[in-house]
């Protein structure tokens, strides 16, 4: 499980460059594996990492819906960048990704915010993807 672990956290950094660029995560994706290509100081990207980025590209929109609908008290503006990209990654899994146990998700969510973000995080992204765990059937539902 190291290796989905591994490949979660360069999903994640591959939508944070993203999103503090203001570039496209294909684009980041492309870029990563183009660098992992030419320096063999740079990591593969793997096949996982970029199933999770691709399919959290075809959901963007929904996804940052989902969180901004969510998130009580919270705009997706005034999230924290590291936060957004987390939950974004979390959201993503955690609904179109059923071979991944919602126990799974949420726990390596909660990690990656603290390992990569603040004391109140993990709470937070947790809450979040939890509200979005129990309400998982009908959010299938809807976009069908």
């Amino acid at each position: 499980m190291a290796a989905r672990n591994t490949a979660r956290k360069r999903a994640f950094q591959i939508l944070f460059e993203g999103d503090q660029r203001g570039v496209d995560v294909l684009t980041v994706l492309a870029d990563w594996i183009r660098h992992s290509r030419s320096d063999t100081r740079q990591p593969p990207v793997s096949e996982y990492t970029m199933e999770l980025v691709e399919g959290y590209a075809t959901k963007t929109r929904r996804i940052d819906d989902l969180l901004a609908q969510y998130a009580v008290g919270w705009t997706l503006d005034r999230m924290p960048v590291v936060d957004r990209n987390i939950l974004r990654l979390g959201a993503y899994e955690l609904i179109w990704v059923d071979e991944t146990p919602d126990a799974v998700v949420l726990d390596e969510a909660v990690q990656l915010a603290k390992e990569f973000s603040t004391d109140e995080s993990p709470s937070f992204v947790n809450g979040l993807l939890g509200r979005l765990k129990d309400l998982k059937p009908s959010l299938r539902r809807d976009e069908d």
